[in-house]
């Protein structure tokens, strides 16, 4: 059940990389509880977004509201404390560690040894094949392994909005109907999510709002069903 109070907003957000002007007068929000994507185009600004949202991206203009909190100067170490989990796009895991513990860097802001615990056996029930290779070293797993690890290890700062970016690049058809099953037991369980990804159609299906972004700017907002009924997103987006 979503809230009506948006738990994150961003307010006329510019962000630039050097004189290109990468996102531009950015406005959306996101409601506890739901499922929101960011389509678009490669170049869009759809991870460029996320990244600002976590602080690793500094905004040059407007404003980020997380729970109320103006956090567009924060740090990034922070936003995590705070409650915003990142997954990046291309997983960026430590190859020389083992799965455990990449999970347990993912808590590295947390103190309380029997939640951490717990929470990396929440990850476990979620991600059966990591539980199998917790002992592995992280560059050793397949692609599609890394990306549930890429998820878990955002999970394990038990946060209450998760940032995805691409989750489903480069994995196969099977894993991806895996991976957006998993996104949608995630917020399920309470994890309100936001959404970058290339497969407009699978994303579109499970999200309960979407925006699709043109050029760093919102050119439309509408329910996930609506979007993906949409004939000029269908052209756009979904190739048909």
């Amino acid at each position: 059940m979503t809230n009506s109070t948006p738990l994150l907003k961003l307010q006329n957000v510019g962000v630039h990389y050097g004189v290109i002007h990468a996102v531009e007068a950015l406005c959306l929000d996101v409601r506890s509880g739901e499922i929101v994507t960011l389509i678009g185009a490669n170049g869009a600004g759809k991870s460029t977004t996320l990244r600002t949202i976590s602080g690793l991206v500094r905004a040059s203009s407007g404003s980020i509201f997380f729970k109320g909190h103006d956090i567009s100067r924060q740090a990034p170490h922070i936003t995590v404390k705070a409650g915003i989990g990142h997954s990046p796009e291309g997983r960026r895991v430590f190859p020389s560690l083992t799965v455990t513990e990449n999970l347990d860097l993912g808590a590295y802001t947390r103190s309380v040894a029997s939640e951490i615990a717990a929470d990396m056996d929440h990850v476990f029930e979620l991600f059966p094949r990591l539980k199998e290779r917790r002992r592995q070293p992280a560059g050793t797993l397949s692609g599609g392994e890394q990306q549930m690890l890429a998820i878990g290890r955002a999970l394990m700062s038990r946060p209450s909005l998760l940032l995805l970016d691409e989750p489903s690049l480069g994995l196969a058809p099977f894993l991806v109907k895996e991976i957006f099953k998993i996104i949608q037991e995630i917020n399920a369980e309470g994890t309100t999510v936001l959404l970058v990804e290339q497969n407009a159609r699978q994303a579109l299906q499970i999200a309960h709002r979407g925006y699709v972004l043109e050029t760093g700017r919102v050119t439309l907002e509408d329910t996930g069903q609506r979007l993906l009924s949409s004939e000029a997103i269908r052209k756009a987006y979904l190739g048909e």
